[in-house]
């Protein structure tokens, strides 16, 4: 009788309680990689937080580029002749 229960199980568990535990964790190792590389994950929202970094620091340097074009244009406008 031990030896039939030794046939059927595996470090033991019984087959069917192996199979639904590895089932699972693969299951769960899968959900994991998902949020960790998929469309939705942490990487892409780092990637996202970069990127929204440099677009700031892209809008300070041209609106500092447009002030000082503005100040100028206005310089000139300020020197050309009256109509």
């Amino acid at each position: 009788m031990a030896e039939a229960r030794e046939e059927g199980s595996i470090a033991g568990l019984s087959l069917k309680t192996f199979l639904v535990t590895a089932i699972g964790i693969l299951l769960f190792g899968i959900y994991v990689g998902v949020l960790v590389y998929g469309e939705n994950s942490l990487t892409v929202l780092n990637q996202l937080k970069e990127k929204k970094q440099g677009l700031s620091l892209e809008e300070k340097i041209l609106k500092a580029e447009n002030q000082r074009l503005q100040k100028e244009y206005f310089e000139l406008k300020q020197l050309e002749p009256k109509e």
